[in-house]
């Protein structure tokens, strides 16, 4: 259904790239004209989608805001979008952070500031595209879209070792889409041999459920594409050059959207689609996941870098995010999403943060800090609330998220849960001795004392930032309320019962049983 009557979602796309064409018809010289049309772009397009706020149906778990329109007809491809209660906050966490990110980058970026502009342009039309479409293969087309622009920003606008950080980002990124593309062109196939139809119709694909035997190879190569991109231990390699080499923007979008398309398409795909296989690999992911979460705290703890320490902070707050959607239960996918956004919000924050003290200071090192709180109170802060809302502190958003998380996985998993709840300190340990050797103690560089507060630019992209650090942490029904009826229809999905007993003959959930009969 279409509650406005008016394709929204497909001028939410592509708004971007008539920004873009906007901005390359701009003298390159006219660096200020360039900014502030990328910028007037990015906040328009972030107008537009809040109708999809304000008229989302929260009642229903059927798409909404649909556009439908044949496109290879012969092929069952068919230019399809929409969106559900799980995709929803997703594409207003993708419009809401991007004109953030390019303020962050106004007086950052003073090379090839038209390209860099366009490629942030393009970029947003690539990961919006990625949430809206409920037509794989357009779904694969924007993923893969979405690649060329990061590619582009972190190897031309990235720091000292951009050249091997862009490298690493797209071959391992790569290399999880040609395992993507092989799962769907099988998908497409035993969906014609089962139920005679050719289709890439995503909502069509997740409630015809193939044989169990079939499930096992697509489960594995959709899984190995979006692990990578979450990123999960142990394919997060990366991630941590990806972060570090990247500009501010690049490491806002990155922490804030990108990552979360490996986590949306665990969603979309593994648990809906090859509901019995979930439940085969769900101790294998939530195992996986507790190393991540544990792997990423303690090799933060010894980060030398303030942005390398967030950007392993990441690895460990989505094992969070996979912890609770694998729990299977509602409170854990619901707690899942809720991690996503508020990782988002809170990583993407800190990035900003490390952002303005770079630029002021071209150094990252946490030794060449200290005894900010007296010479930036704003900045420190500032700061502080991130680190709170980052270590899960009650009344912030990241709180909320991680009891979810915690509480779900504790329905269905009692010793993950337990084991995951440790992970809590280890991230309050390195984060706030992070935050003590910078903000606190005296100053040990004399180069500090020239250090400025925040200025009227920083001011008005942070601000929105804390709104929702403590809207989200102290009343979060805000944003629950209109995914429950969604992730109740997915839960639903992934239930045993919902396997078509027609087409398996028996359903056995013995791994022995169910991995031979995929090998033969």
């Amino acid at each position: 259904m279409n509650q406005l009557h008016f394709p929204i979602l497909s001028t939410i796309v592509f708004i971007p790239i008539i920004g873009a064409i906007l901005v390359s018809l701009i003298d390159s010289k006219k660096e200020g004209a360039i900014r502030w049309v990328t910028f007037i772009v990015l906040l328009l397009d972030f107008i537009v989608s809040l109708p999809l706020f304000f008229y989302f149906n929260s009642s229903t778990y059927q798409m909404q805001f649909v556009e439908k329109v044949p496109w290879i007809s012969s092929l069952g491809m068919n230019y399809y979008l929409g969106i559900d209660g799980i995709s929803l906050f997703l594409v207003l966490l993708t419009t809401f952070l991007s004109p953030i990110a390019q303020l962050s980058t106004w007086s950052g970026i003073t090379q090839k500031t038209k390209e860099f502009n366009i490629v942030l342009l393009l970029l947003q039309t690539g990961m919006l595209g990625v949430f809206v479409s409920l037509d794989i293969f357009l779904f694969y087309v924007f993923w893969e879209f979405q690649l060329i622009p990061m590619y582009l920003m972190i190897g031309i606008w990235g720091g000292p070792n951009r050249v091997f950080a862009t490298m690493k980002f797209f071959l391992y990124t790569f290399f999880g889409s040609v395992f993507m593309l092989v799962a769907l062109m099988a998908l497409y196939f035993l969906h014609h041999t089962y139920y005679h139809e050719y289709t890439f119709n995503m909502v069509t694909l997740m409630s015809q459920p193939l044989p169990v035997n079939l499930q096992f190879w697509l489960f594995i190569a959709f899984a190995l594409a979006f692990a990578i991109k979450v990123p999960m231990w142990p394919f997060h390699t990366w991630l941590p050059w990806a972060h570090v080499e990247a500009p501010t923007a690049g490491s806002v979008i990155l922490a804030g959207i990108l990552l979360k398309m490996g986590t949306y398409g665990f969603l979309r795909f593994n648990l809906p689609m090859f509901a019995s296989m979930t439940h085969q690999f769900v101790d294998i992911i939530l195992i996986i996941s507790l190393i991540g979460i544990f792997y990423g705290a303690f090799v933060a703890m010894v980060q030398p870098d303030i942005k390398k320490l967030v950007a392993y902070s990441s690895v460990s707050h989505l094992g969070y995010s996979m912890l609770g959607m694998f729990a299977l239960t509602t409170i854990g996918i619901e707690g899942s999403l809720m991690q996503m956004i508020n990782h988002g919000i809170s990583t993407g924050a800190l990035f900003l943060i490390v952002g303005i003290v770079y630029e002021r200071m071209h150094t990252r090192l946490i030794s060449e800090y200290g005894g900010l709180a007296s010479l930036v109170p704003i900045f420190s802060v500032f700061f502080m609330i991130f680190t709170l809302s980052s270590i899960a502190v009650p009344g912030t958003n990241g709180f909320i998220g991680e009891f979810m998380v915690l509480f779900g996985t504790f329905e269905s998993h009692k010793v993950f849960a337990i084991i995951a709840a440790f992970g809590g300190l280890f991230a309050a340990v390195y984060m706030l001795t992070m935050f003590k050797r910078v903000v606190f103690l005296k100053p040990l560089n004399p180069k500090l004392l020239s250090l400025t507060d925040f200025n009227i630019r920083e001011w008005i992209y942070m601000v929105p930032l804390v709104v929702f650090v403590f809207w989200i942490g102290i009343y979060p029904n805000t944003f629950l309320s209109k995914m429950h009826a969604s992730v109740n229809h997915l839960v639903e999905q992934t239930k045993v019962t919902n396997v078509n007993p027609s087409l398996n003959g028996k359903v056995s959930f013995d791994n022995k049983v169910i991995i031979k009969k995929a090998l033969n």
